[in-house]
């Protein structure tokens, strides 16, 4: 598709000039995600508030072009990507926190702020918004609601959806609509916010949101456990959830991923480690030291080879650098990369575990798994080099065997990244036919014209 003349000039008018751009080395920026697949749109357009978005779908929607909302194009599975062309709806000069109430624990925010901002404005004023993607540091509010995303964070407080009480959105067709509460409780008509959050774009385009806020903990407690097989720091996750005390994360790294976090930081390791546990406690201080020596007595019944406590806030800050730069870090094993985010039931991780390692050996590529072992969510990343002979037909291999494991074992094919078009070869395998068609008639009723994300979810 190409955006004629006459409706680029209307775009321009909407938004003024600067803020509407069609020239290639502009498209060239919003033409991939994080999946590095180069899709070029048509034309980027920046909207400033809701009324803008409005008539930028109205005109869409008339002339029947394609519109891809996009925030920091942080996604992993294509959600962002202009499959069809038309308009990328670019979100991040909406990027207001418009209202933080201390007395309601609510905070009014549009889907540009940095969910890393955020974090730090809520706790300025002893406040604390609990979801916490490995990317907070520059994915948007929005993005983390298309996608409903999670993190480390999310055993013990939940996900994005839990912390969404309403929202601004506008549908396919410029209406503007307004979702949820603010209030803790509300049960009247159909939830429509949850069905908007984890859409990935293809039902509306949220422009504001409502989020519950927490009261800030008092104390964090942070150790790294090595143990030296990945079967024994396994199995210590399932005790850890079967204690009775919910740890504010437990995180895990495998071998290869430790070697990942030894290259970015020296964390002193010793000799043997074969996975690596980074659990976290919370509340007042007494509480969390209490917390914290119950799973660390845990750890050392299950045979770890070393704790080390983060002893200041900058020892923790290092530790945490170093797991969020697991992933960027990978490519020392291979130039490319399938990332994968399955999850399973914890009791089940054992046996998840020892399926990629069969998987490993059999097909000689180089797999790294880490996560949130928490809640059962594993990334496993397959390392690759596609221009390899066999390579790629090894790992899509690899990856319909995960899949299979992970659905036997009573688990989901994404907890966190989406389905976008990475995931589309496979959602049949977890949903059935009755059940996808019930979501492509709700995907009509919300866009006749099927021109927000077309593509994504359904192919």
């Amino acid at each position: 598709m190409h955006i004629s003349a006459r409706v680029f000039k209307k775009l321009q008018a909407i938004t003024g000039k600067p803020y509407c751009k069609i020239e290639k080395e502009d498209l060239a920026c919003y033409a991939y995600d994080a999946i590095t697949r180069d899709v070029f749109p048509d034309v980027v357009v920046f909207p400033e508030n809701t009324g803008e978005v409005s008539e930028i779908l109205t005109l869409a929607s008339r002339e029947k072009i394609p519109v891809v909302p996009r925030g920091s194009g942080t996604g992993t599975t294509g959600g962002s990507l202009a499959l069809s062309g038309g308009i990328v709806l670019v979100m991040t000069r909406m990027n207001r926190i418009i209202h933080i109430d201390r007395d309601n624990f609510v905070a009014r925010v549009e889907p540009g702020v940095i969910t890393g901002d955020l974090h730090n404005a809520v706790e300025a004023v002893g406040l604390f918004y609990p979801p916490d993607p490995s990317s907070a540091s520059f994915s948007t509010l929005g993005g983390n609601v298309a996608e409903c995303a999670g993190g480390p964070r999310a055993v013990k407080y939940g996900v994005t959806r839990d912390y969404v009480l309403g929202l601004t959105a506008v549908l396919a067709t410029g209406e503007v609509i307004k979702t949820g509460v603010q209030t803790a409780k509300g049960v009247v008509g159909y939830d429509l916010t949850r069905l908007i959050i984890g859409s990935e774009g293809t039902l509306a385009v949220v422009t504001e949101m409502t989020l519950k806020l927490l009261p800030l903990p008092g104390a964090v407690m942070t150790v790294a456990v090595v143990f030296d097989s990945m079967d024994k720091a396994a199995f210590t996750v399932t005790e850890i959830i079967r204690s009775g005390i919910i740890p504010r994360c437990v995180e895990y790294l495998d071998k290869a991923s430790i070697a990942c976090v030894q290259s970015y930081a020296n964390l002193d390791l010793p000799i043997g480690a074969e996975a690596l546990l980074i659990i976290e406690t919370d509340g007042r201080r007494d509480a969390a030291e209490y917390d914290l020596r119950c799973l660390t007595e845990i750890c050392r019944k299950n045979d770890c080879i070393l704790i080390k406590t983060a002893e200041s806030k900058e020892e923790k800050d290092a530790l945490w650098a170093a797991r969020k730069a697991v992933s960027p870090s990978l490519y020392m094993y291979g130039p490319d990369k399938i990332n994968e985010d399955i999850v399973v039931p914890r009791s089940r991780i054992p046996e998840m575990v020892k399926m990629i390692e069969t998987l490993r050996k059999d097909s000689g590529l180089t797999m790294v798994s880490f996560g949130h072992a928490g809640d059962g969510n594993i990334h496993v990343n397959i390392m690759l080099d596609k221009g390899k002979k066999g390579d790629l037909e090894k790992a899509e291999y690899v990856v319909d065997r995960i899949f299979d494991e992970t659905l036997s074992l009573g688990g989901t094919l994404s907890g966190e990244h989406g389905v976008g078009i990475t995931k589309l070869p496979y959602i049949s395998k977890e949903i059935g036919q009755t059940e996808r068609l019930l979501m492509q008639q709700i995907k009509t009723v919300f866009d006749p014209h099927n021109i927000l994300n077309p593509g994504k979810i359904f192919g």
